[in-house]
Parts: structure tokens; C-alpha cells; sequence
């Protein structure tokens, strides 16, 4: 272990309250969970009674300054943070919070903007989110307003010549645009779209969604990659770089989703098709170390070793997925990145372990993983790594309303930003509460989480 990370374990230790006084490996206190996820909780509040005495209605929270801000579209909030927090709250048993959420969503909401909304983070943020709230309270007008803002995104996949949804649809007058797009913008629908197939009897989600990986499925090259960009008209790729990461990684996911929540066959045999290939052309080591580096999807030419973090998802996806070594090994790598950093920057060249993109913008993959190797393995040190990120992000990050993204993770201290995604409301406070927690609200033998973290199966109603 870096004297660096021994001296960020220190900090935040004493940020936590000193539950997370030894190292990682050690027993003792980094091992009470039960504290460790009553930090999570209490913080997880805090930040959302501030949320609600400055900007509820808002998308986010400016956590530094305390204002309010956009997210879709200036001038148009639909409240997305609220969205985000309701099946966080609900797993935490924060009821009386939940009603604050759900009362507001219920009582304000409303999708008839005359405005273009990008249809996939739309689909991952607000479909996904109100579907999950529903999944969680059994309130029937969380369920009806998941189905209207999908129905307005319908237009994406309906008016497109090829099945690939436009980028951006507008949700009063259903005009498309930007069909230059990518294959996470087009592929990352069955989850939200399947559940409300099987909620409503309406099968056009899930086929409209279907098709569209079908086509991206269709076009891999001569050694099972695909390249990123593709335009939703012509259905022809627009570059030749396959990646693990943005804008490639969710498409990966929903695959394997699509058959673990739906049991599509076809879909875990694109999967599976596709992994190889991955697993065959891209992965490569360095100083022991497994790393998924882009490559162009023709020829398998390695053309860039950054590794963005968000591409640390696809540690988890592989353990879910069954290829557990894999897994581990690609966790191992970031979590070297860690060990190095103390809080994870956005990318990092792995040859030098150096960093060009120093912001840390509150990423969750590196929780998301853990949490989904935690249960395909059981093997504690998943939960050790956890803590640290979370002990790491509250020594950092706590802003006077909130949790705020930092400048520079190099600098000491790193400047906070002034603004909270919204899917730090969804992503890792709920991967933390799950992995530490044990809450009988949650199903760890049976459920699903969205590439957003939004609960579609596995809610357990008290």
C-alpha cells in the first residue's frame, strides 16, 4: 500500500468518524459494516434535506454555493435529482423522505416540454427512475409517468429509417434529431423498456428496443468488435475505435440484461459473442495488471491505453456474467488506481499510471463493480475496496449542501466543484447502502440494477 493511500485512509477515517481506522485487509473496524452503513445513511440524508430546503424541483443542487441548476434542457428542470433519490431512500427505510419525493414528483411533474431532451439519458434517468420508485412503492401515477416520457421517446425509434433512435426527440411535438450518435445512445433501452412491456402488456418498448441492438449486433466486424459511432439513418459506422468504456460500455451491459431480467436467449448469445471477442482482442496486460485498451475494431490495432474510469463497470459486468477471474483482474487494475490516486480520476494512461483528465466528476463504476463482485464471490475484500472510495469521497467531497465533483484529484486539497449529478442521488450512496447495509428491503439473492442503479426487480416491501 502507497503512503499516499495509507495517509487518505488516515483522512478519511476521521471524515468517517473512525470507522475506518486500520487498513483494508485488517480486522477490526474497517469491518463493522453495520457503521459504516449508518455513515452512508446519515450522509445520504443530510445531503437530502439540503436538496430539499434549496432546490427540490431542481435537477441538481449547486452543493457548494447551494443554487439550483439545470440538467436536459436551461430553463426546463424536471426534477431529476428527486427522481434519482426516491429507491435510495426507499432502501434505506428513509419513508417519511420517500413521501417528499413521491409527493413532489406527483404533484409537479409533467413532460409536456416543448424542448429536445436527449432520449438516452432521458430513458436511463427518468424512465428508469420513476419505474424503479414504482417498482418500490407500488404507486400507480409513478408508473403512468414512466409510460407517457417513454411513449414521448418513442418517436426516436419510430421515425428513424433504421431502427437506431435519433439522439434527441422533442417531448411536446415528438421531432427527432442528431442521428450522429453512438452505440451506447441507441442500445441502452431493454431494461426500461422491458419492464414496462411486462408491466403494461405492451410489447412495442421491448421490440423498438430489441431491434436497435439487433442492428448494432449485425454490423460487428470480421473479429466480433464494434466501433462506437454509428449514424442512426444510413445505420453506417462513423469511426472504427472499439472500447470498454464511453461511449461503448452500457451496450455491453443491456445485452447481458436483457437476458438476465427478460431470459433472452439470443441476447446472452450476442453477449457472449461479443466478449469473446473483447476478451480475445482488447484485453491486454501491463505490470500484471488486466486493462481493456481501445483498439480499432477492423484490424485490432491498440490505438489508445487510457482507460476511462467509467470503464470500470466492466469489472463487475464480467463477474455477473460469470467470467469471475476476469472480473476480479480488471477490479484489480483500479483498484492499483486507487492505491495511487486515493480518489480515482476521470482517465488514467496505465503504461505511466498518470493522468490527464484530473476531475473526478463522483463516478460510481468503481462501487458498481465492487458491489457486483461482492455477490458473485462473497469475498469481503469488495467491500474493504468500497469503504476506501467511500471514505475517500466524504473526506473530499463534502460541500456545505452536498457532495460536489473535484477539480483536480492531484491537488491537496482537491478543489470541489460547484455541482451534484444527479446519479450520485441513484448510483453509488446505493451501492454503498447494499454493500454495508443488509437491508431486508433488498433481495441480494434476486434483483437488478440499471446501468443508472434504478431497482427493477428485487424490491421487498415491508
Amino acid at each position: 500500500m502507497s503512503r499516499r493511500t495509507v495517509l487518505l485512509l488516515l483522512g478519511g477515517a476521521a471524515a468517517a468518524g473512525g470507522w475506518l481506522a486500520a487498513a483494508p485487509g485488517t480486522a477490526s473496524a474497517s469491518r463493522d459494516w453495520e457503521r459504516v452503513a449508518e455513515s452512508v445513511r446519515r450522509e445520504y440524508l443530510w445531503a437530502w434535506q439540503h436538496y430539499v430546503d434549496r432546490a427540490l424541483g431542481a435537477d441538481h443542487i449547486k452543493p457548494v454555493s447551494g443554487g439550483r441548476e439545470d440538467f436536459f434542457v436551461p430553463g426546463h428542470s424536471v426534477g431529476l435529482s428527486a427522481v434519482e433519490a426516491v429507491d435510495t431512500l426507499w432502501l434505506m427505510g428513509a419513508d417519511d423522505e420517500v413521501a417528499q419525493a413521491v409527493q413532489w414528483i406527483e404533484d409537479n411533474l409533467s413532460f409536456d416540454i416543448d424542448a429536445p431532451f436527449q432520449v438516452f439519458e432521458t430513458n436511463i434517468r427518468m424512465v428508469g427512475g420513476l419505474a424503479a420508485a414504482y417498482h418500490c412503492t407500488g404507486r400507480p401515477r409513478l408508473l403512468e409517468l414512466a409510460v407517457d416520457v417513454a411513449d414521448r421517446l418513442l418517436p426516436a425509434f419510430t421515425e428513424s429509417p433504421t431502427g437506431l433512435p435519433y439522439r434527441y426527440v422533442n417531448l411536446a411535438t415528438g421531432e427527432v434529431s442528431r442521428p450522429d450518435t453512438n452505440i451506447v445512445e441507441v442500445g441502452t433501452y431493454i431494461a426500461e423498456f422491458g419492464v414496462l412491456s411486462e408491466w403494461t402488456g405492451d410489447r412495442r418498448y421491448y421490440d423498438l428496443a430489441k431491434r436497435a441492438m439487433r442492428v448494432v449486433y449485425d454490423k460487428r466486424t470480421e473479429l466480433g468488435l464494434l466501433p462506437h459511432d454509428i449514424d442512426a439513418e444510413t445505420g453506417e459506422w462513423r469511426n472504427r475505435q472499439a472500447t470498454v468504456g464511453p461511449p461503448g460500455d452500457s451496450y455491453y451491459e443491456y445485452l447481458w440484461d436483457g437476458y438476465a431480467l427478460f431470459g433472452d436467449e439470443e441476447l446472452r448469445q450476442w453477449y457472449d459473442t461479443l466478449t469473446d471477442a473483447i476478451l480475445a482482442h482488447q484485453a491486454e496486460r501491463h505490470d500484471g495488471l488486466l486493462w481493456f485498451p481501445q483498439v480499432d475494431a477492423f484490424t485490432g490495432e491498440v490505438l489508445s491505453r487510457e482507460q476511462s474510469v467509467l470503464a470500470a463497470f466492466y469489472a463487475g459486468l464480467l463477474g455477473e456474467s460469470g467470467r469471475v477471474q476476469e472480473g476480479r483482474a480488471y477490479h484489480d487494475a483500479f483498484h492499483a488506481v486507487q492505491e495511487e490516486f486515493g480518489v480515482i480520476p476521470n482517465s488514467v494512461d496505465y503504461t505511466t499510471m498518470t493522468t490527464s483528465d484530473p476531475v473526478n466528476e463522483l463516478r460510481p463504476e468503481f462501487a458498481d463493480a465492487a458491489l457486483a463482485l461482492w455477490l458473485a464471490t462473497g469475498d469481503e475484500v469488495f467491500r474493504e475496496r468500497a469503504a476506501v472510495h467511500y471514505a475517500n469521497m466524504l473526506r473530499t467531497s463534502k460541500a456545505p449542501y452536498g457532495f460536489a465533483g473535484l477539480g483536480d484529484v492531484t491537488a491537496e486539497p482537491p478543489t470541489q466543484l460547484d455541482s451534484c449529478p444527479g446519479y450520485w442521488w441513484s448510483e453509488q450512496m446505493k451501492y454503498y447502502w447494499l454493500l454495508f447495509s443488509g437491508t431486508p428491503r433488498f433481495d441480494y439473492r434476486d434483483n437488478y440494477l440499471t446501468t443508472e442503479a434504478n431497482l427493477l426487480r428485487g424490491a421487498r416491501r415491508p
